[in-house]
């Protein structure tokens, strides 16, 4: 999963609490807009098990802590990981790579989420296969 990338993220703290730079445009190699997504898990719950042919996602848990599983769909290498609201990381997730996870923390999972195009229900590329049970 070689362009797939793991950034350590900076946390800025003082009294009134933190700020994070999640995602930057240079980042990105379409500089059009996609969307951003939030999504929560309760305690156990699976979500995912699908990969894309074109979009791009990343992944940075905001609270919480889950397991990610990622598949490469050419080479069949799967890759787990553990991200937590605690440690702020963002994952990269590429296309062909099939990715799943599961809400791992004793509370409420929450994940932000950016994609690089917006979620088109005539042309979804969005295909299932489950990664994580």
């Amino acid at each position: 999963m070689e362009d797939m990338k793991v950034k350590k993220l900076i946390v800025h703290t003082d009294e009134r609490g933190w700020l994070s730079e999640i995602l930057r445009a240079e980042e990105l190699e379409n500089k059009q807009f996609g969307q951003i997504i939030m999504t929560t898990a309760k305690k156990s719950i699976v979500k995912g098990n699908h990969y894309h042919t074109r979009k791009k996602e990343w992944y940075c848990v905001i609270k919480g802590r889950m397991k990610l599983v990622l598949k490469d769909r050419a080479t069949g290498k799967v890759e787990e990981m553990i991200l937590d609201g605690e440690e702020l990381k963002t994952v990269k997730i590429t296309p062909n790579i099939s990715h799943g996870f599961k809400n791992i923390g004793g509370g409420m999972l929450y994940l932000l989420i950016y994609i690089d195009e917006p979620f088109d229900k005539d042309n979804p590329d969005t295909f299932p296969e489950q990664v994580v049970g």
